[in-house]
């Protein structure tokens, strides 16, 4: 079964994926992930990675 999706479907979908992308690239900054921010963008896997990974302990 092929499944149709129609244009303003694959609008939305590209609005939450940039909007998940941003969110997980600043949190993975704020957790003071910034390599893996870095290389998030050529990578988005690796934001999703920094962003759940405890924050880096500052001495």
């Amino acid at each position: 079964m092929i499944l149709a999706v129609s244009g303003p479907v694959w609008g939305l979908l590209a609005v939450i994926y940039f909007v998940l992308l941003v969110v997980l690239g600043v949190t993975s900054l704020r957790k003071g992930h910034w390599i893996m921010f870095i290389i998030g963008i050529f990578i988005p896997l690796f934001w999703i990675i920094g962003a759940v990974m405890p924050p880096v302990e500052r001495d």
